[in-house]
């Protein structure tokens, strides 16, 4: 029986995937992530979200009488959802932060933006508004920390759910004959530092990770596919 490990402890009915289909599996944090307090020194009506701990420390601490009155510019369909649950309007929703960066500077060049982030975030939208003279201020408001642990036995699979969580699970272990099933491009582009077996969803969730790891070990055990993306890399690719 094909064995796979999440990076993240997952929900009863994200196991009930798993569980319902011979597909074994081991769980863990592979990261903390904590809400801080935080200062902003004045009123931003353009706000970047690039995940939704962003968003749920930020609506934790400002007031919720102002969210409609914002322009919030973000990244992913459940941090989308979760904004326009709360009130806020969404302007611009990208798979990832290199491409809500250039759809910041294509389609809104002259407005100011504050960019709400955690202690560990990506180059790639700060750098691409700077090389762009896009006025922007940064303040971050939830810290990431890595929680490596150390696995003795080898899994088929390792769920993927962050960059953070491939940087977390590589301190103490490798990648070296496992599939790395991933969230999405951001994800797969960390873990392509250590493994060329790369599979990603189709969308940006747990639910489509899991279901993108059961169909293809299922199928590999039974001997209907050729192994995995070993030859080409990154495969299709998927909603991040």
């Amino acid at each position: 029986m094909p064995t796979v490990l999440s990076t993240k402890i997952m929900s009863p009915s994200q196991r009930e995937l798993l569980l319902n289909s011979g597909v074994g599996f081991v769980e863990y944090e592979a990261i903390t992530i904590r809400l801080i307090d935080f200062t902003i020194s004045k009123p931003h009506d353009n706000l970047i979200f690039t995940s939704q701990n962003a968003v749920k420390s930020y609506t934790k601490k400002e007031n919720s009488e102002k969210r409609s009155k914002i322009s919030a510019f973000c990244v992913g369909e459940k941090t989308k959802s979760m904004l326009e649950d709360l009130g806020f309007t969404v302007i611009s929703n990208a798979q990832n932060a290199e491409e809500l960066a250039k759809n910041i500077v294509a389609l809104h060049k002259n407005k100011a933006f504050l960019f709400l982030s955690g202690n560990k975030r990506r180059d790639e939208l700060p750098n691409i508004l700077k090389k762009n003279n896009v006025r922007y201020s940064e303040v971050v408001i939830y810290e990431t920390t890595l929680n490596p642990k150390k696995f003795e036995r080898r899994f088929d699979g390792v769920l993927f759910f962050s960059p953070s969580g491939v940087e977390s699970f590589v301190v103490e272990n490798n990648l070296r004959d496992t599939i790395a099933f991933c969230i999405g491009a951001t994800t797969a582009s960390e873990a392509k530092k250590y493994t060329n077996k790369i599979i990603l969803a189709n969308k940006q969730t747990i639910e489509n990770v899991i279901v993108k790891a059961v169909k293809h070990l299922s199928a590999h055990y039974q001997g209907d596919v050729t192994p995995l993306s070993a030859k080409g890399g990154l495969s299709p690719r998927g909603d991040n």
